[in-house]
């Protein structure tokens, strides 16, 4: 790099703004060697086939280079043309539910192995591993285990695998050229639904205007509202391992949702 600015760091990873000797800006993730980077570098890729996401400059194993994204307020437009173009990723699909490449949610593995059934492909890739890593009481983890059951019940009708991004909250979505670029992905053949519960979690600007256009673009299956805590289980378990139990009541909230449909 011709020169290089430090942004601070995120799990453990060194973020930088540069230039290359060429004069392109970039951003830089580093860190010790991961596989991480390789699996960010993969789903980025493979999103940017059918949305907009930073370009792949550099990938190695203690190192992830994109293009640098220039940022801007959010617009109701913006966001519309967002909704619309979510759901045509969506809809560009996946041949499963998974990803041939190792799966990461921040620097936590994730099992990618493709399943046909999502019900079973959440359950046993996404709630209950974490489930294990999450050290809650005994109690908690019989409730989640008994909502786990419910899934093929409550999982809305079956759905073809969409291409999502697995860690869409808003912080993901950069608002630049008047639409989200997506950033930061989880990538993986999954529920479309899961996106849009991601984006509910924490809020995103224009968030019914997001969801008007999605639906006008990609009409959704009677009763995705209700479903959105289904979908939160496994971020908010995410949440529980990484930040500890502050994240606790919010996803026994979930789980006593999901037991009630």
């Amino acid at each position: 790099m011709r020169s290089a600015q430090d942004l601070g760091v995120s799990h453990g990873w060194r973020l930088r703004r540069g230039v290359l000797e060429d004069g392109r800006q970039v951003f830089a993730k580093v860190g010790d060697a991961s596989p991480v980077f390789a699996s960010e570098a993969a789903g980025l890729r493979w999103l940017g086939e059918a949305m907009d996401v930073p370009e792949v400059v550099e990938v190695a194993e203690d190192r992830l280079v994109l293009s640098w994204v220039d940022t801007e307020p959010p617009t109701p437009a913006a966001a519309e043309r967002f909704g619309r173009a979510l759901a045509r990723m969506h809809r560009a699909g996946s041949p499963a539910f998974g990803a041939p490449w190792p799966g990461f949610i921040a620097d936590l593995p994730m099992d990618n192995s493709a399943a046909d059934d999502w019900p079973a492909f959440y359950a046993t890739r996404r709630v209950l591993p974490f489930v294990r890593r999450a050290r809650l009481p005994a109690e908690d983890v019989r409730r989640v285990e008994r909502a786990v059951e419910r899934f093929p019940d409550v999982a809305g009708p079956p759905e073809p695998p969409a291409r999502i991004h697995g860690d869409l909250w808003s912080g993901n979505v950069l608002w630049s050229g008047g639409t989200g670029v997506l950033v930061d992905p989880a990538a993986h053949g999954g529920h479309r639904e899961t996106d849009l519960a991601m984006l509910a979690l924490f809020g995103v600007p224009h968030e019914e205007r997001v969801l008007a256009a999605y639906q006008e673009e990609s009409p959704l299956a009677d009763g995705w509202r209700e479903r959105v805590p289904l979908h939160q289980l496994h971020p908010l378990l995410v949440h529980v391992v990484l930040f500890g139990g502050s994240y606790r009541e919010s996803l026994m909230r979930a789980v006593d949702r999901v037991l009630a449909l």
